[in-house]
């Protein structure tokens, strides 16, 4: 068994908010001594769940509705798998946002560097629109236009 504060250092979460997770009910079996949380590996698999779940853009109603899914059994595997399926869905398409964010980075890093190196832009801008090196050229296609990089080069 866990006090909060050993849980808090373990997960590098505030134990306020552990506090506020048990209040939402996503702990509904958690102990007490003297009205002290004595969190169990069932908590602290309860909560590496929660903290996947949190990072991946679900929102606290949204867990504790799967929570609650989960102590209903097998009668909830549907609704629980449709929750799956459409948060994979999101974050494939914020995934997808965060490459081409990436890829312009790695671009506009790559454009000032020649900028340094040849004291101003007209190295690379001479290069644009399609005259880029392979690499670079399929980071300005991913960045600006959409294009996955893997196409960009094939």
């Amino acid at each position: 068994m866990y006090t909060i504060g050993q849980v808090s250092e373990m997960f590098q979460i505030p134990a306020s908010t552990l506090r506020y997770y048990d209040k939402e009910g996503l702990f509904p079996h958690i102990e007490r001594t003297s009205g002290i949380r004595k969190f169990t590996d069932n908590e602290l698999g309860a909560l590496r769940v929660i903290e996947c779940l949190k990072k991946s853009g679900l929102e606290i109603k949204d867990i504790k509705q799967f929570m609650e899914w989960v102590s209903m059994g097998p009668s909830t595997y549907q609704n629980r798998l449709e929750l799956f399926e459409k948060q994979e869905t999101a974050l494939l398409a914020e995934m997808e946002e965060l490459s081409r964010a990436l890829a312009l980075i790695q671009y506009k890093k790559w454009y000032y560097t020649q900028a340094i190196a040849h004291n101003g832009e007209e190295y690379a801008r001479a290069l644009l629109p399609d005259k880029l090196p392979k690499e670079i050229q399929a980071l300005y296609n991913a960045s600006l236009h959409g294009v996955k990089k893997e196409e960009a080069t094939a």
